[in-house]
């Protein structure tokens, strides 16, 4: 296509963003890049950086360095010289500037390749020669997000997981999430990080959710609004929830930056953002450790449950999480456990942070009948659980005054 075209071939919509886009080029050939140049000119809300003009997959310090911070808004990487090393550095960039778009460059349009590209954390797929239309509707894309993050919500992003499966994580998250929504009417959404049997669709009585976390992982470069509001099931204490996969199909992988990328997008809609792990180090698990606010790690009064937190507790403090964001709950505590408070304290070397009490028999019949808050409202455990809740949701200089039909949520005052 000739200058010209890309010049003047009309657009469909409108692209408008508060402030400059930067962009920067890696490898692309000389008839793209002196297209985009004479773009930039003609696009005042457009600045071109200086190209990298070859693929950085030996030195990740080089590639960090070029991007600088902040890094640029989009980044267009050419595919047809080299798509090994083109997807190689395409995940470097991901991983290192997760909030920079990626946009692949190809003259190739066949679907396999384009799959491909996009597993490698690419955004959008330009095809060579690019034209006006297709590339504003891109950057249009990318304004639009940035444009979105300005004077809207930052949810606090709170990750439980348990020192081993069967420490009532579910139970815990989706209570507390039922919680901040219902009494301190907090935005809050729940997203089920379990590849596959997740069940806190289950224990909310949400069971026929049409899409799950991992799926929005998959399209995090297509997200909207109007996408996102398909994967959120909502629960009729206000609680929004993103299931987990059902557990029929095979895991598929994630493309690095995936959970970041996402995340930074649902940060912008809720006030707090409880997700709920799975046991172990999976790869989504390290990088949403590294990006939540706090991390609950939810441990019992077992030997083996608490062998596993000693051994979080040394990885998290070797790789320098900060002690404040590490916060260890013991659940269904029992005074006259064989195993004292003082011991586990001694062993996991720092303070049990929250410690819920053991009423199995009541949290059961919540589980069987899908209501996280049902059955529980004048139990003990339900008022710890009200309190912790109060301690993370209640806003600063509100007091929630005693009446005598207050329902369900009552108790909280008496």
């Amino acid at each position: 296509m000739s200058t010209k075209n890309i010049l003047n071939t009309p657009s469909r919509g409108g692209f408008a963003p508060s402030e400059p886009l930067t962009l920067a080029t890696i490898a692309l050939d000389n008839d793209t890049l002196g297209l985009l140049k004479l773009f930039s000119q003609s696009a005042p809300l457009v600045r071109l950086r200086a190209p990298l003009a070859s693929y950085r997959t030996d030195d990740n310090d080089v590639l960090s360095e070029w991007l600088g911070e902040p890094p640029p808004d989009v980044c267009l990487i050419d595919f047809d010289k080299d798509r090994r090393n083109a997807a190689l550095t395409a995940e470097s960039i991901r991983a290192d500037a997760p909030a920079t778009s990626i946009f692949a460059v190809s003259s190739e349009s066949q679907p396999d390749l384009i799959i491909q590209a996009m597993h490698s954390g690419c955004n959008e797929y330009l095809v060579k020669p690019i034209n006006r239309d297709q590339l504003l509707n891109a950057l249009a894309r990318v304004g639009g997000r940035k444009k979105e993050k300005k004077d809207q919500l930052n949810a606090q992003i709170l990750a439980f997981i348990g020192a081993k499966g069967g420490c009532g994580v579910t139970t815990l998250v989706t209570q507390m999430g039922a919680l901040l929504a219902k009494t301190y009417s907090r935005k809050t959404l729940l997203v089920d990080l379990h590849p596959d049997f997740g069940d806190a669709a289950l224990y909310l009585g949400l069971t026929k959710s049409r899409y799950h976390s991992m799926e929005l992982l998959e399209n995090t470069d297509r997200l909207d609004a109007e996408l996102l509001q398909g994967f959120v099931s909502p629960h009729s204490s206000g609680l929004g929830l993103i299931p987990a996969p059902e557990g029929s199909d095979a895991a598929r992988p994630v493309s690095p930056g995936a959970v970041a990328h996402t995340f930074d997008f649902l940060r912008l809609r809720s006030e707090f953002i409880l997700v709920d792990l799975p046991p172990g180090l999976n790869e989504q698990n390290l990088e949403l450790l590294q990006y939540c606010d706090h991390l609950y790690l939810v441990t019992v009064a077992e030997v083996s449950a608490l062998r596993n937190v000693t051994r979080l507790v040394d990885y998290f403090t070797r790789k320098g999480m900060p002690q404040d964001k590490l916060r260890v709950v013991l659940n269904r505590h029992q005074k006259n456990s064989p195993i004292s408070d003082a011991q586990i304290e001694k062993a996991i070397r720092q303070k049990i942070h929250w410690k819920v009490p053991n009423q199995y028999a009541h949290v059961v019949k919540t589980i069987n009948e899908g209501d996280p808050l049902a059955h529980l409202s004048r139990s003990d455990v339900m008022r710890n659980l009200s309190e912790w809740a109060g301690t993370i949701g209640r806003k600063p200089g509100t007091e929630y005054k005693k009446e005598e039909n207050q329902g369900l949520f009552g108790f909280l005052n008496r």
